[in-house]
């Protein structure tokens, strides 16, 4: 039975339509939802509105409710609508009144808002992980082929000389930053709105702090309306920075791609990592580098998804809010996928330092030629135009 029922029946095509995939997205969330509660309890019990024996089944309970969903045994039917429905009506079967005294003092509105944001505290712990082994990765190659050179481009022709080193390590520069991003969007995350009901807080005596403290919050999202408005908002902030990772490894991508050709050859690819043709026996594809190229317009097709949700939305909770869910996990889900494969990929890439070198052919040269006669006093633009009469 759905929360909110009353008596009357919703039409099933209504039904198929508002439940949409939260069945399937909320079993992902159902550890968080069922931490929240616990919270909850305890804090509920604190107050005299739950007895001790109450809140010592409830929470024996929702501990159980996660070892069923970690094995797979805990279902959410289309006819629950969501997760919290399924965790509530799991526990009225269970323990009958106590389980009905679960939601006091709170709404699905603050339900799903403290455990997405518990979900991407986790998921934003494991993006800043995943993504310190690439930066490591990246800057063991840095110190490795730091003497290699090779040209560096601009406008896609030969330039200037560089290192392969000094390549690498420009895109460890880059995540790091990236990662003061993240750092930025997990702070933001970190405040606890449990409590705030639908928006407008509760006329029951409830101690928020309480559940700030057990659910280990660095702070407590004190406007009940903000905390509403901040639906989607938050999302919308996490996958800006999970998009400027993915735009760094979208062009790492597609520069390995590049430079692993036969025309190039700088890079190989171990053969374990490439794929093959159904048609052409000799190919060797570099698909994988093509998908992490591909992924960063998937996720920052969900952070436009989030913000083209928001716009023009008014002041509080609105059903529009429940799509901002999806967008948020698949962009976790790709990103991490993204900088794992990346890490494995750099694991393998094997240099050619002779190739790189011969590519370094006269003219990138010329400014280091155009340097030279500067410092033998020649005024700079004097000197630039005398090179350029070899070119």
């Amino acid at each position: 039975m759905k929360l909110w029922q009353k008596g009357t029946k919703l039409d099933p095509r209504v039904e198929r339509y508002t439940v949409g995939c939260d069945p399937e997205l909320d079993l992902a969330l159902i550890p968080y939802d069922c931490a929240a509660s616990i919270a909850h309890v305890k804090m509920l019990n604190a107050v005299g509105i739950l007895g001790a024996g109450e809140a010592r089944s409830l929470v024996a309970e929702l501990g159980r409710i996660v070892e069923l969903a970690k094995n797979g045994r805990f279902r959410i039917k289309p006819s629950d609508e969501d997760g919290h429905t399924a965790i509530e009506n799991h526990l009225v079967r269970k323990l009958g009144a106590a389980g009905k005294k679960v939601h006091t003092a709170r709404s699905r509105n603050d339900q799903v808002l403290t455990a997405l944001r518990l979900y991407s505290r986790d998921q934003l712990d494991e993006t800043r992980r995943a993504s310190a082994g690439l930066i490591r990765r990246l800057n063991g190659l840095r110190r490795k082929h730091r003497d290699v050179i090779f040209p560096g481009y601009t406008h896609s022709r030969k330039a200037m000389p560089y290192t392969v080193g000094r390549y690498f390590g420009a895109f460890a520069d880059s995540l790091r930053d990236d990662l003061a991003l993240v750092r930025a969007a997990a702070e933001i995350n970190d405040q606890n709105p449990l409590g705030t009901a639908a928006g407008y807080g509760t006329t029951v005596a409830i101690d928020r702090e309480l559940t700030t403290r057990l659910l280990g919050f660095r702070r407590m999202q004190k406007s009940e309306l903000y905390a509403q408005n901040s639906r989607g908002k938050f999302e919308s902030i996490i996958l800006s920075a999970l998009s400027q990772i993915m735009l760094d490894l979208q062009r790492l991508a597609h520069d390995l791609v590049l430079y692993s050709m036969e025309e190039f050859g700088y890079l190989r690819l171990p053969e374990a990592f490439c794929t093959g043709s159904s048609i052409m026996p000799q190919k060797k594809n570099p698909d994988v580098l093509e998908l992490v190229r591909a992924n960063f317009g998937a996720v920052h097709a969900c952070y436009l998804q989030t913000v083209e949700i928001l716009k023009g939305l008014p002041s509080g909770y609105h059903r529009d809010l429940q799509l901002t869910k999806e967008p948020l996990m698949r962009g976790f889900c790709s990103t991490l996928a993204t900088v794992r494969i990346m890490d494995l990929v750099l694991s393998g890439i094997v240099v050619d330092a002779e190739k790189c070198r011969n590519a370094c052919t006269d003219e990138i040269f010329a400014a280091d030629r155009a340097f030279e006669l500067v410092k033998q006093g020649v005024p700079f633009r004097d000197a630039y135009r005398r090179v350029s009469r070899k070119y």
